[in-house]
């Protein structure tokens, strides 16, 4: 388990949507000091709010990060980008920046911490996922997902010896900027940031933050044609 209270925290895209509701709630549970980044960051009205520039696929950004975040003990990776919704027609550079944003990004920001966060006596890492890790729905995005999910399960057992935990967070479709063309339902970014973070504090290896998470896993062993109905008729 991990407490909050008292602790260092950096949270990737943490100026607007999941990311900005991940700072609020940090804040309420007494942490020290966070790290928001954004690639153009804003000032808060908040001391213990820190803004720091990233550019999640650029190396040089990320090493600048870390020189100047030295005191980091939990890393939040919640940074990424939505990608074309095609595999035949999009562009290959465009489905290779979306690997790029949301697994190649994280891994080099979790290189850079975990020697860091284990310096600084140990933390946690919460990475942020979706339940299109499950599901081969809208591009490359799902498959990006896929990977980092496998990523964060992988590090998991890499970082056991070395005092850091690891959570994993999936949800479906969250009430922000990046989904709001979509019309179905949507869940609050503050509920997804208050059960991801009492995951990490409760030491789960995996939060599964709404119905839309826990059915996609439910569902994994099931046959193709429940995530892919239209298989059906063909």
């Amino acid at each position: 388990m991990t407490s909050l209270e008292g602790a260092v925290v950096l949270v990737t895209g943490g100026q607007r949507g999941i990311g900005k509701a991940l700072v609020d709630d940090l804040l309420t549970r007494g942490v020290a000091k966070v790290y928001a980044t954004a690639r153009k960051p804003q000032p808060s009205t908040d001391p213990r709010v820190v803004p720091l520039s990233l550019e999640v696929t650029d190396q040089a950004s990320i090493d600048a990060l870390a020189a100047a975040a030295p005191d980091v003990t939990v890393l939040i990776n919640n940074a990424g980008a939505s990608s074309p919704q095609t595999y035949l027609d999009a562009p290959a550079e465009a489905v290779r920046a979306v690997f790029d944003a949301n697994f190649f990004g994280p891994l080099e920001l979790t290189r850079a911490f975990v020697p860091i966060i284990e310096k600084n006596g140990g933390g946690h890492i919460l990475n942020a996922h979706s339940a299109l890790s499950w599901v081969a729905r809208h591009g490359a995005y799902s498959a990006t997902k896929a990977a980092f999910w496998l990523q964060t399960n992988a590090i998991r057992l890499e970082v056991l010896d070395r005092g850091i935990g690891v959570t994993g967070l999936h949800m479906g479709y969250v009430d922000t900027e990046m989904t709001s063309a979509v019309t179905g339902p949507k869940s609050r970014p503050e509920d997804i940031a208050k059960a991801a973070l009492d995951g990490v504090e409760s030491g789960a290896f995996e939060v599964l933050a709404d119905d839309t998470a826990r059915g996609a896993k439910a569902a994994l062993s099931g046959d193709l044609t429940n995530f892919y109905p239209e298989l059906v008729a063909k």
